[in-house]
């Protein structure tokens, strides 16, 4: 099979019209071509008056080596790889203990996927519900003010992920094609199958609800066992007398004690009381960057216009991607940019406001959303190494008390904004933040030095999509859970540096962002558990042939 890349057509074009292009790519004659896929499709927009597909084609013809030695030289023709996904073990008949794995967000949903498919029946932990359960606890915040900490949109089966836009791309290094796993999977439980070839694939809230439970019943059916409404309050660490240290099993918030040797730590960005028993324990824990801000809203016709000089219905909402440095030496850019989505109150602890965007699969609500925010570093929070924690706390609490202490966020049009004037009512853009959102002055619920850089920013980024700083567009307060501001630091085996045993996997542990990375960190974590149980080396990269096992799949 060869891979053929960068095949350039029309936005419209005709649909033989990638046979032809191969044809006419490889020299060929049609009766030498046995048939193609399309393994990846983009588009171009940078020319609004002429946007093009871009393919990448497996071509499958009848003198596969004769084409590669005519091609030897073009790095546009290839041989297609092989991205099949190769377990690494199976687990022996009697297994000395269950790995634990605690969370079920992408990276933990993953971690134990691949652990039941190899056949080591983990135990996987949730502090929160089931995700029906969960996501009728989520919208008792959204339409009445009534919050639960332990189910909500950051806790709970399929973590963050769930209430979001879906995205399954990532610009993480993949050369065993891992992330290809994580798409076949969704697949399996119900995803589209556009998904496989979409450069840009994103799935929505309504469709992963049904998937993580299909997943979940996979992994059952495999001999995995969840657990929901299981914190995991401590754990049982032997310390020896030379002082190394090993996990042998965990603490639940009920006071159960579960034995394990194995334990992978998959509990997501809001994991603060976990990041404060880890610290207690002695894990080697550190402060890392991460990004505060706010959600920005315009309508999705704006940008649509903007990216592709006219709404095109088959190319769907357009999304952006923007980035100012600073004058104050701020980075800000936009984040988890959804398009045709809604603004989402995303609090996990009483009395503070915390937002994220969210999105269905036909991304087609009226507004466009991203947030925009602010790096800062742990050189901000220097005070101690869960600072970043404080500083986030902080933050929160001021939006909660600004938006009128009752889950209500504060808001602001972009206008009053920049002329640093309060807000008291808004505009033609209706904010789509439930349970509701209160007119104010934005400036008192960031760090100065952010506000002013976002402030520098926003002209910038109106330069870039035209109407992006209209003065009606609505900016809410405040996004603060970017990524995790703790990093659980492990090893060349993924086991914590000083903890053996203990497997600090995903985002909350500050190793992925977003769904699919995590995912993937998922499945690096659940192979170095079963290497390390049979006793194996490491998977082997991209070139490399791992042993291939007879798995349940």
């Amino acid at each position: 099979m060869l891979r053929l890349t960068e095949i350039k057509l029309p936005l419209d074009h005709p649909l033989d019209a990638p046979k032809t292009a191969i044809l006419k790519r490889l020299r060929l004659s049609p009766g030498d071509l046995v048939g193609f896929t399309v393994f990846k499709r983009a588009f171009d927009a940078r020319k609004k008056s002429a946007i093009a597909t871009i393919y990448t084609l497996d071509v499958e013809t009848r003198n596969e080596a004769f084409l590669l030695s005519q091609f030897k030289n073009d790095p546009h023709v290839k041989l297609a790889p092989d991205m099949d996904y190769k377990f690494v073990a199976k687990a022996p008949e009697r297994l000395p203990s269950r790995p634990l794995v605690i969370g079920t967000g992408p990276c933990g949903l993953f971690a134990g996927l691949v652990l039941a498919q190899m056949g080591f029946r983990p135990i996987i932990l949730e502090r929160g519900k089931l995700v029906r359960e969960r996501t009728t606890d989520t919208w008792a915040l959204w339409r009445r003010s009534e919050l639960n900490p332990e189910s909500n949109v950051q806790f709970g089966e399929g973590g963050a992920g769930t209430f979001s836009d879906g995205k399954l791309y990532s610009q993480i290094k993949d050369p065993r094609y891992l992330g290809r796993k994580v798409l076949v999977e969704f697949v399996k439980a119900g995803a589209p199958e556009e998904i496989l070839s979409e450069a840009k694939p994103h799935i929505g809230t309504f469709r992963l609800v049904a998937m993580v439970e299909k997943m979940r019943a996979t992994i059952e059916e495999l001999g995995g066992e969840y657990r929901f409404q299981s914190r995991v309050d401590d754990l049982e660490i032997e310390t020896a007398p030379d002082g190394a240290r090993r996990v042998r099993g965990v603490v639940l918030a009920n006071g159960k004690h579960i034995a394990a040797e194995h334990v992978i730590l998959a509990v997501g960005h809001s994991a603060r009381d976990t990041f404060h028993m880890l610290h207690k324990r002695g894990v080697d824990v550190e402060a890392k960057p991460f990004s505060i801000g706010f959600r920005i809203e315009h309508p999705q016709s704006l940008i649509d216009c903007a990216r592709f000089g006219k709404s095109i219905k088959q190319l769907g909402a357009a999304d952006y991607k923007l980035v100012h440095h600073a004058s104050n030496g701020r980075d800000v850019y936009s984040f988890c940019m959804c398009p045709g989505g809604t603004v989402v109150a995303a609090a996990s602890e009483e009395g503070r406001v915390v937002t994220n965007g969210m999105s269905q699969y036909s991304r087609n609500e009226r507004n466009a959303n991203a947030g925009i925010v602010v790096g800062i570093t742990p050189a901000d929070y220097p005070e101690h190494v869960l600072a970043g924690i404080d500083l986030q706390r902080k933050w929160e609490q001021r939006a909660f008390v600004t938006g009128g202490s009752n889950y209500h966020a504060p808001a602001q049009r972009v206008g009053d904004f920049l002329a640093g004037k309060a807000s008291t009512s808004l505009g033609s853009i209706v904010p789509s933040y439930r349970p509701g959102v209160t007119p104010t002055d934005l400036s008192q619920c960031l760090p100065d030095f952010a506000i002013a850089a976002i402030r520098e920013a926003l002209p910038v980024f109106d330069r870039q999509i035209a109407g992006f700083a209209m003065d009606d567009a609505v900016l809410t307060g405040v996004e603060t859970r970017t990524s995790s501001p703790i990093r659980i630091r492990r090893d060349a085996s993924y086991q914590s540096v000083n903890t053996v045993g203990l497997y600090p996997a995903g985002e909350g542990a500050g190793f992925a962002g977003g769904i699919l990375s995590a995912a993937v960190d998922g499945i690096k974590v659940a192979e170095a558990v079963a290497c390390n149980v049979l006793g194996l080396p490491l998977p082997a990269g991209r070139g490399e042939r791992a042993p291939q096992f007879e798995v349940l799949v």
